[in-house]
């Protein structure tokens, strides 16, 4: 596995970040890790991360308070399976904070078995879009506030994935509250539709709320927690099929510190990112705008209860 595939310098080329805040889900383990530890290293004004361990979450500040011993870093307890917990989680942030610069939607599940969350979603779609779509929603008025400040950008990143290419048929609105047990390839077909599903919401972000750039990217293939939980067989077949194109974690998070902290005209709302700072190619269904707006049209109704 390569250790420095892409020769972007997220330590050198990040530029100062006093004065910003920022907040990553996910960030236990994992590119969320690193993101938190790299940001670390320019003096943000204040770091939040979700996860739900409070012993890996106090590892993690350790981790990073090593690098930089002002950090101001908390951790926000949240299960992305429960919209209750994101949005509590959500108010406590924005009770706290009169700003937001970065949101790193990074946390996900990877090809798991049928199930569904505490809210009746399809398990991968519910946390990998509809959990982050509810946490974007509650934090917009502070997202829009920060974006009509002087020297100011406000980024959204979704980690998605190259699976986003190939959903094959699209996204399944009808059955989106069941299991949607679709046997063998069920597992790969649901996490590429809830990748998908970020590509298009990033898009019809940059729609809607154009003084926030948001985007899409892949942050390349390495080793997770989320290949823990997949069966032997899909273990073995993603091992043969990318082990000559893994990359470290170190690696992986680039695409991501690039998209966050890149110069404004450097990166274009809604677009999807290969590593780094690439243009992704995109499938049919990646620039279907009429696919992109019924997204966004289901996932506002889906979360008009949450207010």
């Amino acid at each position: 596995m390569a250790s420095s595939t892409y020769p972007y310098n997220p330590s050198k080329e990040i530029p100062p970040l006093d004065n910003k805040v920022i907040l990553i889900t996910g960030g236990t383990a994992g590119i969320g890790t690193e993101f938190i530890l790299q940001f670390a290293k320019h003096n943000p004004a204040r770091i939040y991360f979700t996860g739900r361990n409070e012993t890996s979450a106090k590892k993690v500040i350790t981790s990073a308070k090593a690098i930089n011993a002002n950090l101001d870093i908390h951790f926000l307890q949240c299960d992305f399976t429960s919209l209750k917990s994101v949005q509590a989680a959500a108010q406590k942030f924005a009770s706290s904070n009169t700003r937001l610069d970065i949101l790193m939607c990074n946390a996900g599940i990877m090809m798991t078995p049928p199930g569904t969350t505490a809210d009746g979603y399809e398990l991968q779609m519910g946390v990998n879009h509809i959990a982050h779509a509810l946490l974007i929603k509650a934090l917009l008025p502070l997202l829009q506030h920060t974006s009509t400040l002087p020297n100011t950008t406000t980024r959204i990143v979704l980690t998605s994935s190259l699976a986003a290419t190939n959903p094959m048929g699209g996204i399944r609105f009808a059955d989106l509250k069941t299991a949607q047990d679709w046997g063998a390839m069920g597992p790969m077909m649901r996490y590429a539709q809830s990748k998908l599903a970020n590509v298009l919401y990033a898009k019809q972000l940059a729609v809607h709320y154009p003084s926030i750039t948001s985007v899409s990217i892949h942050p390349g293939i390495f080793k997770s927690g989320l290949w823990q939980v997949h069966r032997r067989i899909d273990r073995a077949v993603l091992q043969l099929t990318t082990f000559w194109r893994q990359v470290s974690v170190e690696d992986g998070a680039k695409n991501g510190l690039w998209c966050a902290t890149v110069g404004e005209g450097e990166v274009e709302n809604g677009a999807f990112y290969e590593p780094v700072g690439r243009r992704g190619e995109e499938s049919r269904f990646m620039r279907d705008e009429g696919l992109a707006g019924e997204l966004w049209e289901w996932t506002e109704r889906e979360l008009e209860a949450w207010g």
